[in-house]
């Protein structure tokens, strides 16, 4: 991976795992809600997923990192099971994306400080 690359993807790639930690808090909250406002909760959890994904969709466009592919199918996955108030399943998704975009943090992270950059 070239350098400028290696900036993109650490950078990508701790901004997203920053949102899908929230994400996730947000999807195990939400199965607690009460019954009468956990629709919309569960709709504006839904819009949030959807940004995030588009922004691991954009990382992949811009990287063209396998990491951040797999993280915003994983995030596909979560908005499915959000939208069949399978929370628990749906925060495990989003943390598998987690790790997917860790991933990418760490290779870019190599490549940087083996070039005197961290």
């Amino acid at each position: 991976m070239d350098l400028k690359t290696a900036v993109k993807s650490y950078q990508f790639a701790e901004r997203a795992k920053s949102e899908l930690i929230i994400c996730s808090q947000m999807e195990m909250a939400l199965g607690s809600f009460p019954e009468s406002e956990r629709a919309g909760g569960k709709r504006m959890l839904i819009l949030l997923l959807q940004s995030v994904r588009s922004e691991t969709d954009f990382a992949h466009r811009s990287t063209e990192r396998n990491e951040f592919k797999r993280s915003a199918d994983l995030l596909s996955e979560a908005i499915s099971l959000t939208e069949s108030d399978q929370f628990e399943a749906a925060s495990l998704k989003i943390s598998e994306s987690v790790s997917s975009a860790t991933t990418a943090a760490q290779g870019a992270w190599e490549v940087l400080g083996e070039n005197g950059l961290l």
